[in-house]
């Protein structure tokens, strides 16, 4: 197992970041190092979201833009940084679709900064880690049977996949052609607290709560693996734990929902809770026109990180949606700040922009 000492995590204000961090901190005895935060609080990076951590002395937060070299490259050496967890990503697919540069920019030239940063500051060393995050949208889309393995072929259809599978074959390269200790990850759809509501289950949370539609792309058939955020981030910390250098690691949830069923689970919970009416609820569903180059199903065979490492999903889907219902019904203050957009003036208030 390896000893971790100072980790950077890019993108730490982040849904799957900020939760990385907090899973570090609070829920794992097995981690005593420092954690330093790096993010360029764009639009979905929030410092609020570790506002319970702010004061743990393990942990310290940098504003600044991965692909500014010479910021990035000092906080390497100021904290004598000895491994990265790479999370920092543009990753909404419709948001690629109407402003693809912004993807390009941070997840493949902000991945190259980084990894080219690594390779300067640690030359040869072997007690170092590059762990990158990605996504199994860089497989493309399943028909009705199969699943995505460590082997699958890239076949991305989005401008965010495509971002994102550049990104893994830079993490790739630098290990082969450098040496650089990399490992790599490609998950299923996260869900949980701190999700920015552009995404599908709180989006649809808040919808049905603000008596708003609650929009379905196409036929509503479309699936996805689905992924409690608590259990990814212990699977990224067995990888970079004890996940052998040169290798990619899929993790999934095992469990593939089609939206509109999805989308009726989720009715009938927050119905449950709240007292509104499932069958006046269900009348709000919208089908709309479908996004481009849609990808229909997803899924994946994790295998290989269970039977080489041990992981295994703890939260089960039922849990895990109730879960992540309570957090949004019980964090009005949150949800409120983020529907309004106060919380980008409490950034532009408290940091200062580092462009």
């Amino acid at each position: 197992m390896r000893r971790l000492k100072n980790i950077l995590v890019t993108g730490g204000a982040g849904f799957i970041g900020s939760n990385f961090i907090r899973y570090l901190l609070k829920q794992n005895s097995d981690f005593s190092g420092s954690i330093v935060n790096l993010d360029a609080l764009t639009y979905a990076g929030n410092p609020m979201n570790l506002a319970d951590i702010n004061n743990d002395g393990r942990y310290f937060f940098e504003h600044g833009d991965i692909c500014d070299r010479l910021f990035t490259e000092a906080i390497f050496k100021k904290y004598d940084i000895d491994t990265v967890a790479h999370f920092a990503a543009e990753s909404h697919v419709d948001r690629s679709i109407h402003g693809p540069e912004a993807f390009i920019k941070t997840n493949v030239f902000g991945t190259f900064t980084l990894l080219d940063i690594a390779r300067n500051v640690w030359k040869n060393r072997t007690d170092v880690l590059f762990h990158h995050i990605s996504t199994d949208e860089v497989y493309g889309s399943l028909g009705e049977e199969g699943m995505f393995t460590e082997n699958t072929a890239y076949n991305p259809g989005s401008p965010y996949s495509a971002s994102k599978a550049g990104s893994d074959h830079l993490a790739a390269a630098y290990y082969h052609t450098y040496r650089l200790p990399v490992t790599i990850s490609n998950c299923s759809n996260n869900y949980g607290p701190y999700q920015f509501p552009e995404k599908l289950i709180p989006l649809m949370i808040m919808n049905i709560t603000e008596g708003k539609p609650l929009p379905v792309y196409g036929d509503g058939k479309n699936v996805r693996d689905w992924l409690y955020v608590e259990d990814h981030n212990s699977a990224v910390w067995a990888i970079m734990r004890g996940g052998k250098p040169g290798e990619r690691y899929n993790i999934g949830g095992e469990n593939e929902w089609e939206n509109i069923k999805l989308l009726n689970a989720l009715i009938n919970i927050v119905s449950e809770k709240t007292g509104l009416d499932p069958l006046k609820l269900r009348e709000t569903i919208t089908f709309i026109k479908d996004r481009p180059g849609h990808d229909r199903r997803y899924a994946i065979d994790c295998k290989k990180i269970k039977s080489g490492l041990g992981w295994r999903q703890s939260v089960s889907f039922e849990e895990g949606l109730r879960r992540t219902v309570d957090w949004y019904l019980g964090s009005k203050k949150w949800v409120e700040s983020i529907r309004t957009g106060e919380y980008k003036k409490w950034i532009d208030l408290n940091y200062s922009r580092r462009n």
